[in-house]
């Protein structure tokens, strides 16, 4: 596995060899364009010599040297003080190679070498580099000057390379004062962020290695004055907040539906023993089934919930997808329930508008309305108004349910979701109740990808809003029976 330290490591490493790089390819590329420059100015000079030679061939008959000759293809005063020691040398060969003119400050060479003279007859154009006398290299150019198509003369021009040698090496030393003091503040300063790096990481990570259960409380603290590792602290403690509240809430669960299954299993018990303590006629037999036979209905009506609950916890949701007209399901429950509102003498009316269809789960919404309106139903008194709201809202549809029933105080409206919450009045109003279904409701309208909202006042009633998105042409080619996430 892939460390951070390696990764920085590898990318020193890799810069490192760019750098080498780049500095091998600066020193081709000066040493090119000084080899460049050289042979220019040979050309420069050669050309200059055959301009000379053929426009006065009668030079180079004269005895001696001509000064004002060689003045014009030698170097002025200001060349010689920007480039001293650089001295540019000139000669004229006869096509069999003997010299026949050489400028003052050229060395004596009899002759070109018959190899050199082969070459130039042939190429007509020849540079080479040599080692003078004296052991300076020595760049030499020879043309061949013909007429006519006859080689007349063999131009030579030669200048020293000290100074090209020399601006050469002294490019080697300053690229490599520079590459490596480059690469020695590199890898210091990879160190330096390795350090700054993973010290405040392998402090998180510590921090969190050695949290137990008993540590949920606790939160990981981070000094550091980068914002990217406080995000990051920030996002581990959101992490630790979140897995506390659920595992508040699972052992919350666990005991209350303990203790709510606690009751009914204790009444069982107690009416067994009492019914096993002495013989009993048929008439007592039978008061201590029907009773047990009570305790256990609460006890079905209290696992439905859980394994209703279960289900979506669980990391495959039983919801199941497909395009689905709302309008005519919740019509169809509205008629199912008005028999059961009638005989509570309470109101139940259906108020829709068109709206488009959404992806959802007939079953599981059905379940969720149910829910809702049996709740409303139980608690609104005999005269009053329970009223269904389907209308659109932007990329949503609402689904509202509206009694007109006791309400529900501000301090437990926060809570409402919860399992196993009820409200004092609630617990009061139905000693049956569970506590289960509007978490129930919560879930399923979650796994539409969905919101439920509540608002109430008291002595006035409450209104459940449900939110479902609508069908869109994203979703309108996602198949039926997809299963939700």
């Amino acid at each position: 596995m892939n460390s951070l330290r390696s990764l920085i490591s590898r990318s020193t490493l890799i810069l490192m060899g760019g750098l080498l790089l780049f500095s091998a390819l600066v020193y081709l590329a000066s040493d090119a364009l000084l080899h460049r420059f050289v042979d220019g100015r040979l050309l420069a000079l050669a050309e200059t010599l055959a301009e000379l030679v053929e426009h006065h061939p009668s030079i180079i008959d004269q005895s001696g040297t001509d000064l004002s000759f060689s003045g014009k293809v030698s170097p002025n005063k200001k060349e010689q003080r920007e480039l001293p020691g650089v001295l540019d040398a000139l000669r004229v060969f006869s096509p069999d190679g003997r010299l026949i003119w050489k400028s003052p400050n050229a060395s004596i060479q009899l002759s070109v070498p018959s190899h050199m003279l082969q070459r130039v007859l042939i190429e007509r154009t020849v540079y080479e580099t040599i080692d003078s006398l004296d052991g300076t290299p020595a760049r030499h150019l020879f043309i061949a000057s013909a007429r006519e198509g006859q080689v007349q003369y063999i131009l030579q021009a030669e200048t020293s390379l000290l100074h090209y040698r020399t601006a050469l090496n002294d490019l080697v030393l300053l690229l490599a004062l520079g590459s490596g003091t480059t690469l020695l503040v590199t890898w210091i300063g990879s160190l330096w962020l390795t350090k700054k790096v993973l010290a405040p990481i392998e402090a998180l990570c510590s921090g969190a290695e050695t949290m137990s259960e008993a540590d949920l409380g606790k939160r990981l603290a981070m000094d550091s004055p980068y914002q990217e590792f406080r995000r990051l602290t920030q996002a581990v403690n959101a992490v630790l907040d979140q897995f506390q509240r659920s595992s508040e809430i699972q052992r919350n669960f666990c005991e209350i539906a303990a203790h709510e299954m606690k009751t009914p299993l204790t009444i069982l018990r107690g009416n067994l023993e009492v019914a096993l303590l002495k013989a009993r006629t048929t008439e007592e037999y039978r008061e201590v089934l029907l009773n047990n036979l009570e305790q256990v209905e609460r006890l079905i009506g209290l696992t439905r919930p859980l394994l209703t609950l279960a289900k979506f916890t669980s990391n495959k949701s039983p919801v199941r997808l497909a395009p689905l007209d709302v309008e005519p399901l919740i019509q169809e429950l509205v008629d199912q329930l008005t028999l059961l509102a009638d005989d509570r003498h309470i109101a139940l009316l259906f108020e829709s508008e068109p709206v488009p269809p959404i992806l959802g789960d007939a079953q599981w919404l059905k379940q969720a309305l149910i829910n809702l309106l049996d709740n409303a139903l139980r608690y609104t008194p005999s005269g009053g108004t329970v009223t269904v709201r389907l209308q659109a809202a932007g990329q949503e549809i609402s689904i509202a349910v509206e009694d007109t029933g006791h309400g529900i105080e501000p301090e437990h409206i926060p809570h409402l979701f919860e399992r196993f919450y009820r409200t004092d009045w609630a617990r009061s109003k139905d000693a049956a109740g569970t506590g289960l279904g509007l978490p129930i409701v919560k879930e399923i309208t979650e796994a539409h990808g969905g919101t439920i909202s509540v608002t109430s006042q008291v002595g006035k009633g409450s209104v459940f809003t449900l939110r479902l998105p609508i069908l869109t042409r994203q979703t309108q080619a996602v198949p039926a029976s997809i299963v939700s996430q």
